[in-house]
């Protein structure tokens, strides 16, 4: 947008820059996710942060101090930051009169009502799919699997949280999603919105890394299964386990991600079968992505899923459901498989073809690379700019 002329100003709780605050700490313990909110040097002069809740929530999520953190209640939690940087880029907005603002979900409320006192042009981006039709998604999984309903933090938001969300999406005069499957989702809104565009998101910095890099040789032994993301059911990860004691020994499970706040005493017998890493850098991640012969990700309710994005980077096809980006960016067969959700048994049905036959894994690899390639976050840029200018016109 810098190259347009379309960004005034940019409204974040952290930005990374070389040798500002942000780069400068983040080599101390608990705040190397710093790294991963580095901006390009042209942002820098735009650019307006509002640290302190962030900083504190990060440094309290390391040292376990809950009551910082607890949703929608903790002077840090994630709901508070999200509302202090709204409040600040309304502010903002009221005094710079900008043409359009653009803003996440959780986080566009007040910006949103002050655009609306200026006639300015509100666009809206929702990452993940419309609350509603998680509710009724997540509810249904308490009732099938009532010994991982813990892990199901979606639930629990109040009502005032839901309303804001509904607010927010009244007042959008154009949504943006990065999948298709959280468009169809926006279907179970009660009330007229306004006109939803679909782009998904790239891959292109992380296929960029792998070019010239050689994988694990996948001819022989147990297949490698890697899952990366939080260790929730609305992830699906339960079925997931299950597949894994179908198919016995002929599969070995990886599993990346951090628990939940709450305990969830299945989880944790699951994780003692298996090879389980709490955290990793993003650098390590690929690392165990390209050590792997496939990544399963079988999500109940996502907004996309970039690690489906990096796992094909990586040259690992994915096993996935509908309710993720796999329909839109997956060649059935080919770069990768759409199982349905709660499904365990197709999932172990995939990694059973993929064991026995290690020419077609071998060849899905290749897909798997060849499709990274072409998932461009310049083309996500372009479209996001073409969205923006159609809208302020």
């Amino acid at each position: 947008m810098t190259d347009r002329g379309l960004l005034e100003e940019l409204h974040t709780a952290l930005a990374t820059f070389e040798g500002n605050i942000c780069g400068r700490i983040s080599s101390w313990p608990g705040l190397g996710e710093l790294r991963r909110r580095s901006f390009p040097e042209q942002l820098r002069s735009r650019t307006h942060m509002h640290p302190w809740r962030e900083l504190v929530r990060l440094v309290a999520l390391r040292l376990g101090w809950h009551g910082l953190v607890e949703p929608e209640r903790g002077w840090a939690c994630v709901d508070r930051v999200y509302d202090a940087l709204d409040r600040a880029t309304a502010r903002a907005a009221l005094e710079h009169r900008p043409q359009a603002v653009y803003c996440y979900e959780d986080g566009a409320l007040h910006t949103f009502l002050a655009a609306k006192q200026l006639r300015t042009i509100c666009l809206y981006d929702l990452p993940i799919g419309y609350w509603r039709a998680a509710r009724h998604i997540l509810t249904e999984e308490a009732d099938r699997r009532p010994e991982w309903a813990s892990t199901l933090g979606g639930l629990k938001d109040s009502e005032a949280k839901l309303a804001r969300k509904d607010e927010e999406l009244r007042l959008a005069d154009r949504i943006l999603v990065a999948s298709t499957f959280t468009k169809s989702t926006l279907e179970k809104c009660p009330f007229p919105l306004a006109p939803v565009s679909v782009i998904p998101y790239g891959a292109d910095d992380a296929a960029a890394g792998v070019k010239g890099i050689s994988r694990r040789s996948a001819q022989e032994g147990p297949l490698r299964v890697l899952f990366v993301g939080g260790l929730s059911q609305r992830k699906g990860i339960a079925d997931l386990f299950e597949a894994m004691r179908m198919i016995g020994a002929h599969a070995e499970l990886t599993v990346i991600g951090r628990k939940s706040a709450e305990a969830c005493a299945a989880l944790d017998v699951a994780l003692g079968k298996h090879r389980w890493i709490e955290r990793l850098a993003r650098e390590k991640i690929l690392q165990e992505m390209r050590a792997h012969d496939v990544l399963v990700f079988p999500s109940l309710f996502e907004g996309f899923g970039l690690v489906v994005t990096e796992a094909l980077s990586q040259g690992i096809p994915v096993i996935t459901t509908p309710h993720t980006c796999g329909p839109d960016l997956l060649t059935e067969g080919e770069d990768g498989f759409i199982v349905p959700i709660r499904d365990p048994q197709a999932i172990a049905g995939k990694l059973e073809l993929l064991h026995r036959d290690r020419s077609r894994l071998a060849a899905m690899s290749d897909a798997a690379r060849k499709k990274a390639e072409g998932l461009m976050w310049a083309d996500y840029r372009r479209r996001i700019v073409e969205v923006v200018e159609n809208s302020c016109i």
